[in-house]
């Protein structure tokens, strides 16, 4: 059984699709769920499915090993970012050495780095008239938004489209795409 942990920080729908995708799944499974803000959605969601969530503050992740040492006590294989905002620290990259995958709102190399999430990347897209976007899947390593690409999927933008509406082509990509993807790379 390969064990997953989600690292997210907002409302959870990309760590509840994946957790719902692998829930009869007897090759993969989401041991737990972790969090960085107290008041994220994402833990009520854990809790309606199941999965143990664990909040843990920025000197958890940074200065004492909390969260690492939780991923090994878990016996985690692989690390997913579903959301998750901050830049993943050193320790954990070289605990798990390109097994930890993250989901982008853009197509990278475009709309990366710091500060580009969520409606920050759909604004920009709108913004430069751009003729396309869509998601990128890819590995994490110390910079945000640079590991190696293991997919990407496209969506067409009309001049009628919005950050809003754009956001809502680009989660259905990530619903489509996401859960596969993990899946496919961490059973290779």
């Amino acid at each position: 059984m390969i064990r997953l942990a989600i690292l997210a920080s907002g409302n959870g729908t990309n760590a509840q699709q994946i957790s719902e995708y692998f829930a009869g799944s007897d090759k993969v499974k989401v041991e737990c769920i972790i969090y960085n803000k107290k008041d994220a959605y994402v833990a009520e969601r854990a809790r309606k499915l199941g999965i143990p969530a664990y909040y843990h503050n920025r000197k958890d992740f940074y200065e004492n090993g909390a969260v690492l040492n939780k991923l090994r006590d878990m016996k985690v294989d692989w690390v997913i970012l579903a959301g998750f905002l901050w830049l993943v620290p050193e320790d954990m990259l070289k605990a798990y050495p390109n097994k930890i995958i993250n989901i982008h709102p853009a197509l990278l190399p475009k709309y990366g780095g710091k500060g580009m999430y969520g409606h920050h990347v759909h604004e920009a897209v709108i913004a430069n008239h751009e003729k396309e976007s869509g998601i990128t899947i890819h590995i994490v390593d110390d910079q945000y938004d640079r590991g190696s690409i293991l997919f990407q999927a496209k969506c067409i933008l009309t001049d009628k489209d919005t950050p809003d509406t754009l956001a809502e082509k680009i989660h259905l990509l990530e619903r489509d795409y996401f859960p596969v993807v993990i899946e496919k790379t961490v059973l290779q």
